[in-house]
């Protein structure tokens, strides 16, 4: 271990010492888990599981903040969760990658557009019924009529 000296601007101080950080409650822990993230990040190194981690932690003051609106009203949003999981997933398979051949960034392209697809049947499975288990029960079906559309276009052409 090598000590470091560093002055910082007082708010930055009282951001850190606030700031949760898995695996530290002093500053010096927090320093050192935050420069070990951000050089895994910068080398590349976060392979699929800590950079879902690390995705998981960027969105951490949104879900609790839902968590917070949901247990002061009641109402969750299956969509949003769910919109939510994938988008953490989503950002977890693209920072973990690097291909390193066009075999490599082909099985990258084939593993993206399997993801892209599953929110598009996420999405398509809670438009399946009037109201989908969102804060508002009609974004679903009102948002999805486009995409609706593309599909029979595309079932149009196919038949042609």
């Amino acid at each position: 271990m090598e000590p470091l000296s560093a002055r910082i601007p007082s708010d930055l101080y009282l951001w850190l010492a606030q700031l949760q950080v898995e695996g530290a409650t002093t500053n010096s822990d927090k320093l050192r888990v935050l420069l070990g993230q951000l050089k895994r990040q910068h080398d590349g190194e976060l392979d699929y599981v800590a950079a879902h981690a690390w995705a998981r932690d960027l969105m951490r003051r949104l879900r609790e903040s839902l968590v917070r609106t949901e247990g002061r009203t009641g109402k969750q949003s299956e969509v949003v969760n769910l919109l939510l999981d994938h988008l953490t997933s989503t950002l977890a398979l693209v920072v973990s990658q690097a291909p390193a051949s066009e075999g490599d960034a082909t099985k990258f392209e084939e593993a993206l557009v399997r993801r892209a697809f599953a929110l598009c049947e996420t999405l398509l499975r809670q438009g399946t019924t009037p109201s989908a288990a969102a804060y508002d029960p009609t974004v679903v079906r009102r948002l999805m009529a486009p995409t609706i559309e593309l599909v029979m276009n595309l079932q149009t052409s196919k038949g042609s």
